[in-house]
């Protein structure tokens, strides 16, 4: 198969799974409503996401580099956000 093909392919895929958590990340951080995100789903996906960057660069594909470099910057502010919202709140 065409090398050019292959990576177009590859960033056409990169580009719909990294948008696609660009809407969740910007209405979590609007609202800053997490009550329906799972705090061990989006760990054990960070965690994913971390290892597919570590694993782009092992074997130098630059989709999946660049989706992972988009996506883990999102992940982990959800991530954040989340345990911010797990922590006891302080009464006032």
């Amino acid at each position: 198969m065409n090398s050019e093909l292959i990576e177009t392919v590859g960033f056409v895929a990169a580009i719909l799974t990294t948008t696609a958590f660009l809407p969740q990340a910007l209405h979590s951080w609007k609202t800053r409503d997490l009550s329906g995100i799972s705090f061990k789903m989006y760990m054990i996906f960070t965690i994913g996401v971390t290892l597919w960057l570590v694993y782009g660069f092992l074997i130098k594909s630059l989709p999946v580099i660049a989706a992972n470099i988009i996506t883990l910057p999102t992940t982990l502010v959800i991530l954040y956000l989340k345990i911010k919202d797990m922590r006891p709140k302080s009464a006032e």
